[in-house]
C-alpha cells in the first residue's frame, strides 16, 4: 500500500506556488453572480452585491472620522482622504468637475479590483451586476463621510475606456 501511496502522492504533487488563487475567484465570482441571478432574480441579485459594498464602505468611513478626529467633510476634501485610503484597491484619476445648482458631478476614470476578474470572465460585465459591490461602497462611504453637506450621493456607471484600461464614471453629489 505505502507504493500506491507514494506513487499517488507524487503524480498528485502541485507546489502551492502554482495555485492561481485569482483565477479561481473569479471563476466562483462569476458562479455566483449568475446563480444568486437565477435562483433570487435581478432585483435580488443587484440588493445583495450594493450590500456586500455598504459594510466595508460604513467600516471604512468611520475609521476615517475617528482617524482624522471629525464628523463631517467637504466634498473635495472625503474624495481626497477616500481614495488615498483605497490606493490598494482602485486607481482613480478626475477626468472633470462639474457645479451645477443642485449638484456637483466629477467624472472619474476608475481602474478598480474587480476590473481584473470581470475582465477575464464570460458573462461578467464592466458596469453591470458585480459593480454594484462598488457602488454600495462609495455611496454609503461618502454618505457617511460628508453627512448633511449633501442629500444624495450617487455613482455611476458611463463607459468602459479600453484604450485607456478603465471604466469611466460619475461621482454626483446632490445639494438638493
Amino acid at each position: 500500500m505505502d507504493v500506491y501511496k507514494k506513487e499517488l502522492n507524487e503524480r498528485l504533487h502541485n507546489p502551492i506556488e502554482n495555485i492561481n488563487s485569482v483565477k479561481g475567484f473569479e471563476i466562483i465570482t462569476e458562479s455566483l453572480v449568475y446563480k444568486v441571478y437565477d435562483v433570487f432574480g435581478r432585483n435580488s441579485l443587484l440588493s445583495i452585491l450594493y450590500q456586500t459594498g455598504v459594510f466595508p464602505g460604513t467600516i471604512i468611513a468611520e475609521r476615517i472620522k475617528k482617524e482624522h478626529n471629525k464628523e463631517e467633510f467637504e466634498i473635495m476634501e472625503a474624495l481626497v482622504i477616500l481614495i488615498d485610503e483605497l490606493k490598494e484597491f482602485y486607481s482613480i484619476q478626475v477626468r472633470d468637475i462639474e457645479q451645477y445648482e443642485d449638484r456637483y458631478r466629477i467624472i472619474i476614470e476608475n481602474y478598480c479590483f474587480l476590473r481584473e476578474p470581470i475582465k477575464h470572465r464570460e458573462k461578467l460585465k464592466f458596469g453591470k451586476a458585480f459593480c454594484r459591490i462598488n457602488k454600495g461602497y462609495f455611496e454609503t462611504a461618502f454618505k457617511i463621510l460628508i453627512g448633511s453637506k449633501v442629500k444624495k450621493i450617487e455613482i455611476n456607471f458611463l463607459e468602459d475606456d479600453p484604450a485607456k484600461d478603465v471604466c469611466v464614471e460619475e461621482l454626483n453629489f446632490y445639494f438638493k
